[in-house]
């Protein structure tokens, strides 16, 4: 028996469907993934940065306790 051919127009209407709905899930998974990485990238720079203040606030810190006065040291 052969197939209507309704049903076959359904069928491949319907391949095609998958294929689109497959391709923009991709799509959206790859541009999340990107994004993930970008912002994975961001936060260690913050991260660094903050670290870099946090020494420079120590060592202005410790000069404090050797020098309280401020003076130059000759």
């Amino acid at each position: 028996m052969k197939k209507p051919l309704s049903k076959i127009k359904h069928q491949i209407k319907s391949g095609k469907y998958y294929i689109f709905w497959g391709i923009c899930t991709i799509a959206v998974m790859a541009g999340q993934i990107y994004v993930g990485a970008g912002y994975r990238s961001m936060s260690q720079e913050v991260k660094d940065l903050t670290e870099v203040i946090q020494i420079k606030i120590e060592l202005e810190e410790l000069e404090k306790k050797t020098n309280p006065f401020g003076l130059m040291p000759i």
